[in-house]
């Protein structure tokens, strides 16, 4: 472990150290993952020092359910501030007139919706799994499957872009009371005026889901569904690069059906120091350098979906213009399974992912899924992206190669060490 590491360790977690030391021992060792790799899943991030530290305030003592003004609860004026800032800077940062701060996660913010906008037994238009969708929309297993009737859409076989003409057929045979836009693993821009169009036609309440891209449409890079959608939820980590956490926004006349459906509909208690959190990561999100983060995450998409393609694997829909992209590595001879655990070997964490139409078994498809939020929050550029395509090349044409995957985890450590990750800027503060 590196001498910035055993600082961080020894002082300003000495409370944990002493009080629990197996836990101390976990933390202190997942950060040592943190800063020697480098972080590829296209859903992760790094928070800023200031994230971080309101997640970890004395806002975690207090309970407040209800909303601000309203509370069941004394003592809340402090959090009610708290909550009115985050909620405010929401607005202001996608232009919603009616905006919910206390979902703890993007899938309840969607249960949250569902609950607004439908009945169980109804009719819900979604983005098939299979093809880039979201567990949370109609999978059998989540509640979503169970509570509701989902009809799934996909994209065409030929470029893997969304099928409008089968979104559209589909609409006008089902008749759904709910569609819904937005993906975990769909790599190019969504144009959710197209899905408006069609909501309208069928007479459908419209839903998207930004929670990957939502730091893009916060940069005004990406397509912003809040003007033309009845709801619009997220995540707040992603690339809007906040604490773990759901939102959920929605014109003006469902603001009391929501927020009903939110609490006590949902949850009970928010977690005011994680909406501490989101309120910081609204204010971050709403200054120019944001923008200039968001528009590197994707021009360091591009740069290593580009040497990718160029060393031999397939890019689904041949490329992306968002911070992921999903690279088929079956023309290497290996699933993604294999490729997944050879990059971790290596210090590189990705998760495997079906691609669609995919003929392999889902716990081996034939993808892997890659992102660049993360490193580009370390201060990575394109020239790391390159650099690291052809180390991603390298292992994945050679999987049973010890002196391979050594060679590369060592050469991924070495970059690792020029880019800190952002916490070891609030540890070392706190340290003293």
């Amino acid at each position: 472990m590196n001498t910035s590491l055993n600082k961080i360790g020894s002082q300003s977690l000495s409370f944990i150290e002493s009080e629990d030391p197996e836990v101390h021992a976990a933390i202190v060792a997942e950060q040592t993952r943190q800063q020697e790799g480098l972080e590829m899943i296209a859903s992760e991030n790094f928070t800023s020092p200031a994230v971080m530290q309101a997640v970890g305030s004395v806002l975690t003592n207090k309970y407040a359910e209800g909303y601000p003004g309203h509370r069941y609860y004394g003592g809340c004026e402090f959090v009610d501030t708290v909550e009115d800032l985050a909620r405010e800077r929401l607005k202001r940062l996608f232009g919603a007139e009616h905006v919910n701060v206390q979902p703890h996660s993007g899938s309840q913010a969607n249960a949250a919706v569902y609950m607004t906008a439908i009945a169980p037994g109804d009719t819900v238009l979604a983005f098939d799994l299979a093809h880039g969708g979201h567990l949370t929309h109609g999978m059998k297993l989540n509640a979503s499957g169970v509570l509701y009737k989902f009809v799934h859409y996909g994209v065409r076989r030929d470029d893997h872009r969304l099928d409008f003409d089968q979104i559209a057929s589909l609409a006008r045979e089902h008749k759904p009371k709910l569609i819904v836009a937005g993906a975990s693993a769909y790599p190019r821009e969504i144009p959710h005026g197209k899905f408006a169009e069609i909501a309208r036609e069928v007479g459908a309440k419209l839903m998207v889901d930004m929670a990957h891209y939502a730091g893009l449409v916060a940069a005004g890079i990406h397509d912003n569904p809040v003007p033309v959608a009845d709801f619009v939820t997220s995540t707040t980590h992603k690339t809007l690069r906040g604490p773990r956490g759901g939102i959920a926004m929605c014109r003006a006349e469902n603001a009391k059906l929501l927020d009903r459906s939110v609490f006590p509909g949902q949850q009970g208690g928010p977690l005011m120091h994680v909406i501490a959190g989101k309120a910081v990561a609204f204010a971050e999100a709403l200054r120019p350098e944001f923008k200039a983060y968001a528009k590197q995450v994707v021009a360091n998409a591009r740069s290593l979906a580009e040497a990718l393609a160029a060393g031999g694997v397939k890019l689904v829909s041949g490329g992306t213009d968002n911070h992921l992209m999903l690279v088929d590595v079956t023309p290497l001879g290996i699933g993604g399974k294999l490729a997944e655990e050879t990059l971790d070997r290596c210090g590189i964490t990705c998760n495997k992912n079906m691609i669609p139409y995919d003929e392999r078994k889902p716990m081996d498809p034939s993808g892997i899924r890659l992102g660049t939020p993360a490193l580009t929050t370390r201060g990575m550029g394109s020239d790391e992206m390159k650099r690291i395509a052809a180390w991603i090349l390298r292992a994945l044409k050679s999987p049973g190669d010890a002196a391979v995957v050594e060679t590369t985890r060592r050469e991924v450590a070495e970059l690792a060490e020029q880019f800190p990750v952002p916490a070891a800027k609030l540890e070392e503060a706190v340290a003293g």
